[in-house]
């Protein structure tokens, strides 16, 4: 595992180096922003926190933040390697691996959602809030910080993405902007989806309520779930309705707030 985690930052690098080299104008940006790091968990701090400081909460507090919740929660620097390397293996726009850490908000906001998520349950409840608030004004993406979230995950473009409280999203799910896994209005307690591993979901679609994607379905863009989606299944439409991989058709939508 060390050997693999080693590689990859040292293909970050050598990707920087050759980039400061091509485009000196950025040379000292690239030196800061990664080539100053020993690891890649100390250039995720330091660039988080240098996108997120304010005069409300200063780059060097927040970076003592992720530093400290990157401490506590090793999993965080694991799984934010899993997402460099989902968004290079599956979006067809990542040609280097440096792209996600330095210029990717979807990646951003899925590690500011880590920290939060762990500050969320350590009881800093509005400390992880300031932070979920701070990434929905920066980057266009809403994550309540109490919603769980897995590895190698995908958030391409991610202008508009919004994850309510109660959902969890599995491993190696891939998603584009202006998804949304949300409540119905309807209902508290656990109200929101449950995504299983590998799910697919295209531009635009609403997800609502508390029901189970299977593993391996596919979200049709602009679609509207109201239904459970079985495993490897591909659903489509407002209402969406099984077209490929299931037997079962979703009713039709009733009451949707």
């Amino acid at each position: 595992m060390n050997t693999i985690r080693d590689q990859l930052w040292q293909d970050i690098r050598d990707e920087a180096a050759q980039a400061a080299r091509d485009e000196p104008v950025l040379a000292s940006y690239l030196h800061r922003a990664l080539l100053s790091h020993a690891t890649l968990e100390s250039a995720l701090l330091y660039n988080l926190a240098e996108l997120l400081g304010s005069s409300v909460v200063s780059a060097l507090t927040l970076q003592q933040v992720f530093a400290q919740a990157l401490a506590a929660a090793p999993a965080i620097g694991v799984n934010a390697r899993r997402d460099i390397l989902a968004y290079h293996e599956r979006d067809p726009a990542c040609d280097r691996y440096l792209m996600p850490l330095l210029y990717f908000k979807g990646f951003h906001a899925l590690q500011v959602h880590r920290t939060a998520h762990h500050l969320w349950q350590s009881g800093r409840r509005p400390l992880a809030l300031f932070l979920q608030n701070q990434c929905s004004e920066r980057f266009g993406v809403d994550i309540h910080p109490a919603a769980r979230i897995g590895g190698g995950i995908m958030i391409d473009h991610a202008t508009g993405v919004v994850i309510g409280e109660t959902a969890s999203v599995g491993d190696d799910v891939s998603m584009l902007h202006s998804v949304t896994l949300g409540g119905t209005g309807c209902e508290g307690g656990d109200r929101h989806p449950k995504v299983r591993a590998g799910v697919l979901i295209a531009a635009g679609a609403q997800i609502l309520g508390n029901i189970e994607i299977g593993a391996g379905a596919r979200i049709g863009a602009g679609s509207l779930v109201l239904d459970p989606v079985p495993p490897g299944a591909t659903v489509v439409g407002v209402p969406a309705r099984i077209v490929a991989g299931g037997a079962a058709e979703p009713r039709a939508a009733q009451g949707v707030a």
